[in-house]
C-alpha cells in the first residue's frame, strides 16, 4: 500500500530551546470568572453554587480562584452578595494563599486526611447556613463531569461530589440539587472552552516544558534501558501533572496506560510514552528500531500500512483546524483517512485541553459546533490497531487565535511568540504542513513524527503541499 504525497525523510527537529518567563493569570481574569458564574446563575435562577475539588480533579477550583487541593479535598461556595467562602483541610490552609482572588478562606478539617486533627472547625451544615443554604435555596454543584440526556432524563441530578454532601445539600434545601458543571466544560459554551491571552500563554510555557522532556525521553530509548531509567532521563519539569507519566514497551504496551517499570527494552520492541502537565500533554509511540528491516517480516510495511496514511490524517488535521470550521468538518476528514477498522480509532479525533487534559470535546460526528478564537485543542488522534502493527502516535497542543489576540500575544509574550512563528516555519518549509494564521502551535515536537524510535531524525513529510 503506498500513500501518494507523504514520504519518510531526514529531518532535524529544530532546538526552539527552554521557556525563561512563566506567564501568569492576573487577578482581575479570576474576578471576572467567579462574576461570570454568578451571572449563569442569576440566569438560571440558581441561588448559591457549590464547587467540590480534589486532588485527582482540581481544574475547575483552579481556574476559578488558582488554588487547587493537593492532599485534600477543598469545597468553594459562591453566592449572591457575598465574598466567595473557601473551605480547606489543614495542609491546605497556608496554600490557600497562592489564590490571588479575594476569598474568604475557612478551616474545615474534616476534609484533611485520616489521623489529623478535627477539633477547630464548624460543622459543615452551619457553615453552608452562613452562606444562605436554607429551605428552599436552589443549589448547583460543579464537580468534573456533567451528564447528557442520553445517560436517562434525571441527569441533570446526578453528581460527582460525596454522597455526604450532596445528601446535606438536599437536606438542607428540600429541593434537588443541580449538576452545573457544564456552565464551565460545555464544549460550546463552557467557560473553560475559550481562553484569554494570558492563559494560552500560560498553556504554551507548559507546553514547552514537556515538550523538551518528551524530546529527552525519546533520544534516551535505547535497548538495554529500563524504562523507569528512560524516565530519568527526560528530566520532567516539576510542574503539576494532568496524567501519570508514561513509558511502555513491549508486551506492556497492552496496557495502555501503565506507569514505567524496569522492564528493559528490546531492539524491536513496540513502545509508547506519554506526558502531560497542566495544560500540555504530548505523546508518542513506534518501534525500537533503526528501519523497516529490524521489524518481523510480517510487519515491514509498518510505515505504509499505518504510518503514512495517519501522518496524513494528522496532517490535513493541521491544515484544516481554524476558526469557523465544525467539528464534524475534523471528525469527517479523519474518518475519511483512517475510518477503515484496521486502524482502530475510536476517541474523538481531537479534543479541548486545559488544565486537565480532556475538558470536552467539539469534534464529533456531526457536529456543527465552530472553533472559536481562544479554543486550546489537543491533536489526539489513537490508533489502536490490536494486532502486531501495535500503534503510532503524535499527540501534541494547538491553540486559535485571531489577529487581536495574536497582537496580544507577540505583545506581551514576544519569547513565546517568536517559538510559535519557528514552529510553524518548520511545520510548514520542513514538514510540508501548511497551517492557517490562526492556529499556534505550541508543542516543541512541531509534529515531528518518528516512526523508527531509533532513527531520531527519520521523520514524515508531506510532499504534495
Amino acid at each position: 500500500m503506498s500513500i501518494k504525497g507523504i514520504e519518510v525523510a531526514e529531518i532535524e527537529l529544530p532546538d526552539y530551546g527552554e521557556a525563561s518567563v512563566e506567564p501568569s493569570i492576573p487577578a482581575a481574569q479570576y474576578e471576572d470568572r467567579i462574576n461570570a458564574m454568578r451571572s449563569r446563575a442569576e440566569a438560571n435562577q440558581v441561588d448559591v453554587i457549590v464547587v467540590y475539588a480534589d486532588r485527582e480533579h482540581s481544574a475547575n477550583l483552579a481556574f476559578l480562584t488558582g488554588f487547587d487541593p493537593r492532599f485534600e479535598e477543598a469545597l468553594l461556595l459562591i453566592a449572591g452578595g457575598q465574598r466567595p467562602l473557601l473551605l480547606v483541610g489543614n495542609e491546605g490552609w497556608d496554600y490557600a494563599a497562592v489564590s490571588p482572588v479575594e476569598l474568604d478562606v475557612q478551616l474545615y478539617q474534616p476534609f484533611s486526611l485520616l489521623g489529623q486533627d478535627r477539633s477547630r472547625s464548624k460543622p459543615l451544615a452551619e457553615i453552608m447556613g452562613s452562606m444562605g443554604i436554607r429551605k428552599g435555596t436552589r443549589v448547583g454543584v460543579v464537580d468534573w463531569k456533567y451528564f447528557d440526556e442520553d445517560a436517562g432524563a434525571d441527569a441533570p441530578l446526578w453528581i460527582n461530589a460525596p454522597a455526604y454532601l450532596v445528601d446535606m445539600l438536599r437536606q438542607l434545601t428540600g429541593e434537588p440539587v443541580l449538576n452545573v458543571t457544564d456552565w464551565l466544560m460545555d464544549e460550546a459554551d463552557g467557560l473553560r472552552a475559550v481562553n484569554s491571552v494570558e492563559q494560552l500563554a500560560s498553556f504554551e510555557f507548559s507546553a514547552t516544558s514537556i515538550s523538551n522532556a518528551m524530546r529527552r525521553l525519546l533520544r534516551a530509548l535505547q535497548p538495554g534501558r529500563a524504562e523507569i531509567e528512560v524516565m530519568r532521563a527526560a528530566q520532567l519539569p516539576g510542574l503539576p501533572h494532568s496524567m501519570h507519566p508514561i513509558i511502555i514497551s513491549g508486551p506492556r504496551t497492552a496496557l495502555s496506560l501503565a506507569s514505567p517499570s524496569m522492564r528493559r527494552l528490546q531492539l524491536g520492541d513496540p513502545v509508547s510514552c506519554a506526558l502531560g502537565v497542566w495544560g500540555a500533554l504530548n505523546a508518542r509511540a513506534g518501534f525500537l528500531v533503526h528501519d523497516a528491516s529490524e521489524l518481523p517480516p510480517a510487519i515491514q510495511d509498518y510505515v505504509d500500512r499505518l504510518v503514512k496514511p495517519y501522518f496524513a490524517a494528522v496532517a490535513e488535521w493541521y491544515s484544516t483546524v481554524g476558526i469557523g470550521v465544525t467539528g464534524g468538518e475534523m471528525y469527517a476528514l479523519v474518518k475519511r483517512h483512517l475510518g477503515d477498522p484496521f486502524f482502530g480509532v475510536g476517541l474523538n479525533p481531537g479534543h479541548l485541553i486545559h488544565l486537565d487534559e480532556w475538558v470536552n470535546s467539539p469534534i464529533f460526528a456531526g457536529s456543527t459546533q465552530e472553533l472559536r478564537a481562544g479554543m486550546a485543542l489537543q491533536v489526539d488522534i489513537i490508533p489502536a490497531t490490536h494486532s502486531p502493527y501495535f500503534s503510532t502516535n503524535i499527540e501534541d497542543g494547538i491553540a486559535l487565535a485571531d489577529a487581536p489576540m495574536r497582537q496580544a500575544f507577540a505583545t506581551q509574550f514576544p519569547e513565546a511568540w517568536g517559538r510559535i512563528q519557528a514552529r510553524r516555519n518548520f511545520m510548514e518549509d520542513k514538514l510540508g504542513i501548511k497551517l492557517k494564521p490562526e492556529v499556534l502551535p505550541f508543542s516543541n515536537l512541531s509534529a515531528h513524527l518518528t516512526p523508527y524510535l531509533l532513527s531520531p531524525n527519520m521523520a514524515l513529510r508531506r510532499t504534495d503541499g
